[in-house]
């Protein structure tokens, strides 16, 4: 019986030695240089790795971007995984970032772009990627934040470009930094109507994202890539620029120093961070777009992959839209899944693989949800429903839910603290854990609340909700406020905020009058609201991750219309996730095993016996 088992697990190592494993890729490190700047004028050297498709032949390439504050080793493994999958790709790390040279512009059409387009230029000549034409290589982009927006802004630069994947990236870096989710109720129009596609918010009457900008600048003004680099330079004092700036461009610097003093946008600020902006030049895009945005993210949230969806798609391009477990405050992150997303759109719109057999559709749009536990592993299970049609963050249908609550008085504290908390950049996630909705602080007297019944039924919000409130104040001034909308299960758990995500918005009271309404539109999220539990719209004063007045000011603020419209999307549908594979197998597998011990033994048995005299 033993020699039997040792047999059997012989076999199953066998098995895993000889089991085929991805093709070896090998990647090429050289320097390419660049001329960018307006004027053509300015020599920059960019660190790259060049990885063969490892079949031999030629091949699609795949140019992929990394993050910011990042370089091309941060996705050295990605770029293998691509290249295992048949396709040459190109890393490389960004003007003023790793080893290469030059300053940070923040993928300016100037720098980063033609920077980009002469990685095109030199993957044309290489004799390993497929052309389509002469100069014209088969290429697509893909990358994540800085990375993404580097890939949509090159695909409006560059009509050679075929298939951009940008994760986690931003349309307007102007509204991303100075959101405003407040519209005169004169001038509001539809509630839950998202705004015309290629519209830029007013980012010129935006709250300043002080904790992220100040996240962003310190990763350029940090030296460290600087020893990176090898260069004496490295290891000599630094120069006052250099301390001032870091790596940024001296204008970028110029900007942020202004802001950071004022906590208000300038119109130089707005103008340069809009030249870095997607949405100004998305109706350029006919590279089919797959957009995969983080239901985690107080940076690039939600509207933003919905703004560059809806402002390509209006040029006639494909664009597929998708709502994952991650972004810049944690997450799953579902590694595997994005893969897979990813691999099966350049599958398609690199390779020609269309017919859904050898390269599987992506929806329009997918959102992932939570499945509960498997009932083996006790591991989380993802579902990931899906749509035929992107839908907007208006849904496809909506409910309204009645809140209630009186008028009620909130203060802004002298210097604005102490701060109420909806998130913390960057791990949000530990507030609520990686699991949780999230859960924040609003500190007593600077926040009004205003609350449903328990619900009756299952609420499913997909998007945003819009809400309109009236505040009360001195005429000739303006209201700093911050939006979300909790839920509240009981009167023993703390309410959750969904991703810990805030909507921030400035209400301006006339001249001569003592109050002002506006409708707001709430952070865009895929939440599950069960029956019982309740909706909390709370409006604070101040955010730990905002700018707010120092200038101590007090307000009273009430419903215009105590309904909240909820938006939903009801075509989502997604096959159950059931019960995972091995729960079945297993038991399965140890039947064909007890079986085949058991035959063995017999056998054993029955010679043995046959030998006796």
């Amino acid at each position: 019986m033993a020699a039997s088992a040792a047999a059997l697990a012989l076999i199953a190592v066998t098995t895993w030695l000889v089991w085929p494993s991805g093709a070896e890729v090998r990647g090429q490190d050289q320097t390419i240089t660049v001329v960018d700047g307006p004027a053509d004028d300015q020599r920059v050297e960019l660190d790259t790795t060049f990885f063969p498709p490892p079949g031999g032949g030629k091949a699609p390439a795949v140019l992929l971007g990394h993050g910011f504050g990042g370089s091309k080793q941060s996705v050295r493994d990605e770029a293998v995984r691509i290249a295992q999958d048949g396709y040459a790709v190109l890393t490389w790390s960004a003007r003023g970032f790793g080893r290469s040279t030059g300053e940070i512009a923040l993928n300016s059409p100037d720098y980063e772009v033609k920077d980009v387009k002469q990685l095109i230029d030199w993957l044309a000549k290489r004799p390993e990627v497929l052309l389509d034409a002469s100069d014209d290589p088969r290429v697509g982009i893909a990358g994540g934040s800085y990375g993404g927006a580097i890939a949509l802004m090159t695909a409006a630069h560059d009509r050679r470009v075929d298939a951009i994947v940008p994760r986690i990236t931003w349309s307007d870096l102007a509204d991303a930094l100075f959101p405003n989710t407040a519209v005169p109720l004169s001038a509001a129009g539809d509630a839950g109507q998202s705004p015309a596609a290629g519209s830029l918010p007013e980012a010129e009457n935006g709250v300043f994202k002080r904790m992220w900008a100040g996240i962003f600048f310190g990763q350029g003004v940090s030296l460290d890539s600087l020893a990176l680099r090898g260069r004496p330079e490295a290891a000599r004092p630094l120069t006052p620029e250099q301390a001032r700036c870091g790596r940024f461009r001296p204008e970028i610097c110029t900007v942020y120093e202004e802001v950071a003093k004022t906590g208000r946008p300038t119109p130089e600020a707005v103008d340069l961070l809009r030249k870095s902006s997607p949405i100004t030049v998305a109706a350029q895009i006919k590279a089919p777009t797959l957009l995969i945005q983080g239901q985690r993210d107080s940076l690039f949230p939600l509207s933003h992959a919905d703004a560059n969806a809806r402002a390509i798609a209006a040029g006639g391009t494909p664009v597929s839209l998708t709502w994952f477990d991650g972004g810049h405050d944690g997450g799953d992150g579902e590694a595997d899944w994005v893969f897979e997303q990813s691999s099966a759109w350049f599958a398609r719109y690199l390779k020609g693989e269309g017919d859904g057999e050898t390269a599987p559709p992506v929806s329009a749009f997918t959102v992932t949800r939570d499945g509960g536990r498997d009932p083996g592993t006790r591991q989380r299970i993802r579902l990931h429903p899906e749509t035929g049609s992107y839908p907007g963050l208006g849904g496809t249908a909506t409910r309204t839910v009645e809140l209630a609550g009186p008028a009620q008085n909130i203060a802004n504290p002298p210097g604005g603290a102490p701060a109420s908390i909806s998130s913390v950049p960057g791990v949000g996630g530990l507030l609520g854990g990686q699991n949780s909705p999230g859960v924040a602080i609003d500190m007593p007297g600077q926040s009004a609340a205003f609350e449903s019944r328990p619900l009756t039924a299952p609420l499913q919000l997909t998007g945003s909700s819009t809400a309109t409130i009236r505040v009360s104040g001195q005429g000739g001034t303006e209201a700093t406020l911050f939006a979300k909308l909790y839920d509240v299960a009981d009167s023993v758990q703390p309410p959750a905020l969904p991703a810990g995500l805030v909507a921030p918005i400035r209400v301006a009271i006339p001249e001569g009058a003592t109050s002002a309404e506006a409708t707001i539109t709430l952070p865009a999220v895929d939440h599950a609201f069960a029956p019982g539990h309740r909706l909390r719209l709370v409006l604070t004063t101040t955010d730990m991750g905002f700018a707010t007045p120092s200038e101590p000011a007090t307000y009273q603020v009430s419903l215009v219309s105590s309904t909240l419209t909820v938006p939903t999307v009801g075509t989502l549908a997604a096959a159950s996730g059931g019960v995972a594979w091995w729960v079945w197998a297993m038991p399965l597998a140890a039947v064909v095993i007890a079986a085949a011990l058991l035959v063995t033994g017999r056998a054993q048995n029955r010679r043995r016996t046959a030998t006796r005299p």
